[in-house]
């Protein structure tokens, strides 16, 4: 195994030779690399495959791993988007003279290095590094063991098309898949600049609990839709429906079903119409355990059903008799990630908006539309969960920080 330390020297070092490219050799760049992609579609399939023969398939991380055409052109059209978004450093924000003479602007300029941990998920690998290219920044990426042959051919591949286009290829580094190497990038103060974990609730806390090197949260989702008495029925099983059943590993994915006990019996037995195809199994409380009495896939929900991040084909049903009983719940168990309401009350809809502290609250759509590229901001990093820097899709516009240059003529103070 290389030295970790070394490896994350060569990437900041290669940061510095990053910065001195023109934006056109790095968006050809990208380009390229999203052509690159989609003509070696079937040696990444194969890569891909020694992962999943690996994994058990009924292993909720299996979906996330999975890389198959589609997705790869998925891939490849992000990295595409990505090229044709205006690099984020480099901006004036401000400009002023001071009363001294002296010349102040405040420009955006790249984080420097971004390091990442992440679970299963190769996609992860093209979307940060195309995002750091186009933001200038060097990246450290940790993938786990069982993206390894996946990860280490797209990084391949990443850093012969940055060659091609005499680009330092170091500025886009895999690690080796071990555990122990986080040691080393947690320690890495002097070379990284923000560390950004993507995966399980248990990685996120590993990271914040262990790293030296300033960590941004991109958290789990425990996401809840809370259907109001008013909500529109088919509205309202239509939204549910699809927030379980569409992507159901993902993070923006539904877990709770929250719904006023006045409609939950209509609601119930038709959203059970809906889920019977999936298979999709339900934890209910006391009473929409009986409501749902005779669903094939119904279990008595337990207190740690509420909270939890399934990724998979499970959710927890609650009822409760009002938007209070409602916002109190998310508060209890919300991660502020992503939650919605339906309702035709607008009153009751812009109290919800208000008064939900999350990264993304909605009113009558689906939570699956928390994504960057959903939003218009090109492939993200993850889902900012927190508050301090990014919130939210965490996206090519925040992979920046701010710099005061000031120009003076001999001013001293």
């Amino acid at each position: 195994m290389k030295s970790v330390t070394s490896l994350i020297f060569k990437t900041y070092n290669a940061a510095s030779d990053l910065r001195a490219c023109s934006d056109a050799q790095i968006k050809k760049a990208l380009k390229e690399l999203a052509d690159v992609i989609e003509n070696n579609s079937n040696s990444i399939i194969r890569a891909n495959k020694k992962d999943l023969i690996k994994m058990d398939p009924a292993d909720p991380r299996t979906d996330r791993l999975l890389l198959n055409e589609k997705r790869i052109k998925s891939i490849a059209a992000s990295i595409r988007q990505i090229s044709k978004l205006p690099n984020p450093s480099g901006k004036t924000l401000e400009k002023k003279k001071l009363y001294n003479g002296l010349l102040l602007e405040k420009v955006t300029v790249p984080l420097g290095v971004v390091g990442a941990i992440y679970e299963s998920r190769p996609n992860v690998t093209f979307d940060i590094s195309a995002l750091c290219l186009r933001s200038m920044n060097g990246c450290v990426l940790k993938g786990s063991s069982e993206a390894d042959n996946t990860n280490r051919y797209a990084i391949r591949i990443i850093k012969e098309t940055l060659r091609k286009n005499n680009i330092n290829p170091d500025c886009v580094t895999l690690l080796p898949p071990q555990r122990e190497t986080v040691q080393d990038l947690f320690t890495a103060t002097k070379y990284v600049d923000v560390l950004i974990p993507r995966g399980s609730e248990s990685l996120i806390q590993f990271v914040r609990k262990n790293s030296l090197v300033p960590v941004i949260e991109t958290g789990a989702g425990v996401c809840h839709v809370y259907v109001e008495k008013s909500a529109a029925v088919e509205k309202a099983v239509n939204i549910v429906t699809n927030a379980k059943v569409s992507r159901p590993s993902v993070c923006n994915a539904l877990d709770t079903v929250i719904i006023d006990r006045a409609v939950a019996k209509t609601i119930l037995q038709k959203i059970a119409v809906q889920f019977l195809p999936y298979q999709v199994e339900i934890f209910a409380d006391a009473d929409s355990y009986k409501i749902l009495k005779g669903y094939p896939f119904l279990q008595k929900a337990a207190p740690a059903d509420f909270g939890r991040e399934f990724l998979s084909l499970k959710c927890a049903v609650k009822l409760v008799d009002n938007i209070d009983q409602a916002l109190d719940h998310i508060r209890k168990y919300s991660t502020k990630h992503t939650e919605a309401i339906v309702t035709e009350n607008k009153k009751t809809g812009e109290r919800f908006l208000q008064e939900v502290d999350a990264a993304a609250v909605y009113l009558n759509a689906s939570t699956r539309f928390t994504d960057g590229e959903e939003f218009g901001l090109g492939a993200e990093i993850g889902i900012s969960t927190q508050k301090l820097h990014a919130r939210g899709p965490f996206a090519l516009e925040k992979l920046v920080t701010e710099k005061f240059i000031i120009k003076g003529n001999g001013q001293i103070r």
